[in-house]
């Protein structure tokens, strides 16, 4: 007999699922799983000993007298954005601000979170503070440190045992969001730089001494900016949610995936880049030259998504992107270049959105638009910087450790769709050059390609074009990433069944209309695991920076830190802190990725 119920209607069966498991008391599942035989008992017990140990060990490490975390806390400004200056940190923390809004706007919009029952976050607590207990013991601490780590586990169990207690059971159980709970856990951290002295380090290089470390909190510089963030995120989210609630959703969602996508670029080269615009130049070259792309674009485009333009449209398109190709080959400004190519991207696209007026006014609204960002955003990276910083690029530590990993993500995101689909195509030129391209791409070590294009690359640049290395490396990173993203697609494309394609063709789809429209979105779907996988690896292996002398996370730990004469020696106390880093965002991204596909349905249906 089978293990599921079924009931027949009409033609169709249904099946019930399964019964629900019961859920063990605490006692009863270490029984069943820890002793449950005498053999299991032993191994229990033997490995509880030797992971007590390590972790015993780890402690001391950490916890040791000798160990040099001032080095750590002095430089924590060093290990965000390097030698960024004093007087115009408050761009910095101005980005800080903007990406914080775009997130909880975007929470409260796709309505983030989940209720999450109140017992559950008792029984984290009480598992917290028996961590805490373990710690107070094991850890070298003494006599009265360990009194005050014990009454702190001891305050963390009791108020996770009143939430148990007091949660309810059955259709009385009490729930709150994780939202709420994610909430109260930052204002607790942010509470505590006011209240627990973690000391007040700074480091000045024209002081003596240089290092100084003050009893107290920390300095309001860094308490109170984290204050106003924490703030500034409550309120986007309660503004999120009235917008949710009284205008259309679709439209503020598109907006805000605008939004994010444009945030990167416009805050790292116009906010903390901070141009020096010459005015003159931008008004006798850079608008006339953006005001051509845009009277000529908008005109070809309009002709190109007119449905009777046919096959001579897409010669046209063609050749445009030939001579934006060509252009590399002959001395001019770079923007005539990108505008070009951007410009046959647009082209090549077109038919696809071909239709009546409205949706070419669409279409040719979207030019200007991205003409007129990139445009802008152009200009601002050739124009020089007022942010004075030692060193090629006026930025470092983990500021661009995360700028690398969201450019490379970004890019290579839709390039390699376009190799998985040109993988699959049926045309063996494009399938022909896009496996070849991939195979010779994945045979070659990620550090190789970013010595060569950080090297060598610019030694075959035209005359009086100029690639900066941290750009290099992102075009190299690019190229990389995209041939193992294209990869996973491919991967989702199979897995789109031939009825898929055989009901878009019916109801007279055209082949890109299908593959965007049809074929995409489920392929995309199923790939969900492996693409947070490979962004997950992306963030990773930015630590490759460090070998080729970028000024990344890695490298200010492991090569500038050590080397200030106040912290020689203090290379594995900075190394085991960006480790922490590392294992917080690639964490947090595993657990993005979970919610996810429980929200697609994944694995379910």
């Amino acid at each position: 007999m089978s293990e599921f119920s079924s009931a027949t209607v009409g033609d169709a069966v249904l099946y019930a699922p399964p019964p629900e498991t019961p859920k063990l008391h605490p006692r009863e599942w270490v029984k069943e799983n820890l002793f449950s035989s005498p053999f299991n008992s032993v191994l229990t017990f033997v490995t509880t000993i030797i992971l007590l140990a390590v972790f015993r060990g780890f402690l001391s490490f950490i916890f040791n007298p000798v160990r040099q975390w001032d080095s750590t806390a002095t430089n924590m400004q060093l290990f965000m954005t390097r030698a960024y200056p004093d007087e115009q940190y408050i761009r910095v923390w101005f980005c800080v601000a903007v990406i914080l809004i775009l997130t909880g706007v975007s929470m409260a919009v796709w309505r983030a979170g989940s209720a999450m029952p109140v017992a559950g976050v008792g029984h984290r607590l009480l598992a917290t503070g028996a961590l805490l207990a373990l710690l107070a013991l094991l850890a070298p601490f003494s006599a009265s440190a360990t009194v005050q780590w014990l009454v702190a586990a001891l305050a963390v169990a009791a108020i996770g045992e009143a939430l148990r207690r007091s949660a309810g059971k059955g259709e009385d159980e009490r729930t709150v969001s994780t939202l709420t709970v994610s909430v109260v856990a930052l204002a607790g951290l942010v509470a505590s730089l006011w209240v627990v002295p973690y000391g007040h380090h700074t480091y000045i290089g024209k002081r003596v001494p240089r290092v100084l470390a003050e009893p107290g909190t920390v300095a309001l510089t860094t308490k109170l900016p984290w204050t106003i963030m924490l703030l500034i995120l409550v309120a986007a989210y309660f503004a999120g949610r009235l917008m949710r609630d009284r205008l259309p959703t679709n439209p503020i969602r598109a907006t805000l995936l605008v939004l994010w996508l444009l945030a990167p670029p416009v805050l790292v080269y116009l906010v903390l880049r901070d141009p020096d615009f010459d005015m003159g130049h931008v008004v006798g070259t850079d608008l006339p030259i953006f005001l051509a792309y845009a009277i000529g674009g908008a005109a070809l485009l309009s002709w190109l998504t007119r449905p009777s333009t046919g096959e001579t449209g897409r010669i046209v398109a063609v050749l445009i992107l030939v001579v934006g190709f060509c252009t590399f080959l002959t001395p001019m400004r770079q923007v005539v270049r990108l505008d070009m190519l951007m410009l046959a991207t647009f082209a090549l696209a077109a038919p696809t959105f071909a239709g009546g007026p409205r949706a070419r006014k669409r279409y040719i609204f979207g030019w200007l638009g991205v003409l007129g960002v990139t445009s802008w955003l152009i200009t601002s990276i050739n124009t020089p910087s007022t942010v004075k910083v030692p060193g090629g690029f006026f930025i470092g530590g983990f500021t661009i450790t995360l700028m690398v990993a969201i450019f490379t993500i970004v890019f290579s995101f839709p390039l390699g769709i376009a190799l998985a689909l040109a993988r699959t195509s049926s045309m063996p030129i494009f399938r022909q050059l896009a496996t070849g391209f991939i195979e010779i791409v994945r045979g070659i070590p990620l550090i190789t390609i970013l010595i060569f294009f950080s090297i060598m690359v610019p030694l075959f640049l035209p005359r009086g074009m100029h690639l900066d290395e941290v750009a290099a490396v992102v075009i190299g990173y690019v190229l990389f990433s995209s041939a193992y993203l294209a990869e996973n697609v491919r991967g989702g494309l199979q897995s789109v069944t031939r009825g898929q394609h055989e009901a878009a063709e019916a109801v007279g789809m055209t082949t890109a209309q299908k593959t965007i429209f049809i074929v995409l979105p489920q392929a995309l779907r199923v790939s969900i695991p492996p693409l947070v996988g490979h962004c997950i690896g992306v963030f990773k292996e930015t630590s490759l920076l460090a070998i080729i002398g970028v000024f990344d996370v890695l490298y200010i730990g492991r090569i500038v830190i050590p080397g200030q004469t106040e912290f020689m020696g203090s290379t594995r106390e900075n190394v085991l802190f960006v480790s922490v880093i590392y294992w917080i965002f690639a964490y947090q991204m595993s657990k993005a990725s979970q919610r996810l596909e429980r929200r697609t349905g994944l694995g379910e249906r």
